[in-house]
């Protein structure tokens, strides 16, 4: 059975972070325990950049901020799409 991986209040989580997550239950557990406008935050972070390469980062950094115990995206102004 697939895990339960929550969304955002106006984005759905990409396939390349559905993939994360999934790959990494201490990280989805994480995310799940993350509130829905939270977790809209680093979708829309995320999704937001131009480059693939800057993406990956994007991926490599809320996965190790996530597991730190961070709940948004730091230095980040926010989802402009709410």
């Amino acid at each position: 059975m697939k895990a339960k991986i929550g969304t955002g209040v106006v984005h759905e989580v990409p396939d390349d972070l559905e993939i994360v997550l999934s790959g990494n239950p201490d990280l989805l557990e994480k995310w799940n325990s993350l509130t829905p406008l939270a977790r809209n935050e680093w979708i829309c972070w995320v999704i937001s950049v131009k480059k693939s390469e800057t993406r990956e980062k994007h991926l490599e950094r809320l996965t190790e901020e996530i597991l730190e115990g961070k709940r948004r995206p730091c230095c980040w102004p926010g989802c402009p799409h709410r």
